[in-house]
């Protein structure tokens, strides 16, 4: 099973995509343009990390329904 999983993505020069920690469910904001990029937490409207529990088996089926 991957760690990451890839959840969301936007653009082809300017890429923005969303990752979920598989263990801990703590998502991340991924944007690069051109040669640069960075990882970040996705936070919410108090500063706290967002988190996405998957269950069992849910994980894959999420990622066959979005083609990732």
């Amino acid at each position: 099973m991957d760690r990451f999983i890839k959840v969301y993505s936007q653009g082809i020069v300017n890429v923005m995509e969303i990752w979920v920690d598989n263990v801990t469910g703590v998502n991340y904001l991924f944007r690069s343009s051109s040669e640069a990029g960075g990882l970040t937490p996705l936070l919410d409207q108090e500063g706290k990390p967002v988190v996405t529990h998957f269950g069992v088996g849910e994980m894959k089926e999420f990622r066959n329904k979005k083609g990732f």
